[in-house]
């Protein structure tokens, strides 16, 4: 099974927390991460995917404009998604920056496409995915871990 790690990366802090999440994703056995940004991606990796975790700068409280071109240019694939899981991660250059509703605003993105969402577990923050301010540290790191762990744990369940 393959979970896509898809992410867009301004100044490289997204992109960071995305190979956090990668290393989490490939700590669980017989589950593949793919690692992708918004200008490498191709329908055929959505569609291969068990699930997509996505992540984000904040960019006025919401995705980035190249995060949400992919999800509207590949709505072709919204059927073929019906049931995959789905999660979120989002860096802020603020404190208060955003980050909650950048990564809500993915949410809803997955949950249009018919994804089954999971948060980042209890055993990390318990909330809507993971986030930092600026470059991650090295507890958003073992968070980022937790979050792409968890996906793909439950890929792997729903396969089933």
């Amino acid at each position: 099974m393959k979970v896509l790690i898809l992410y867009y990366s301004k100044g490289g802090n997204t992109k960071k927390l995305a190979h956090a999440v990668l290393e989490g994703v490939n700590s669980v056995e017989d589950v593949q991460g793919v690692l992708k940004s918004t200008g490498e991606v191709t329908k055929e990796d959505f569609i291969e995917a068990g699930g997509i975790i996505a992540g984000s700068p904040v960019y006025f409280g919401t995705m980035a404009a190249q995060l949400k071109a992919v999800f509207d240019n590949f709505i072709s694939t919204r059927r073929k998604m019906d049931g995959k899981v789905g999660a979120a991660f989002a860096t802020s250059g603020d404190p208060t920056g955003g980050k909650e509703t950048t990564m809500m605003s993915i949410i809803q993105a997955l949950l249009i496409y018919g994804m089954v969402i999971s948060g980042d577990p209890l055993s990390a923050t318990g909330h809507y995915g993971v986030a930092c301010m600026g470059a991650p540290d090295d507890k958003t790191r073992e968070n980022a871990a937790k979050l792409g762990e968890r996906v793909a744990q439950l890929v792997l369940k729903l396969s089933d």
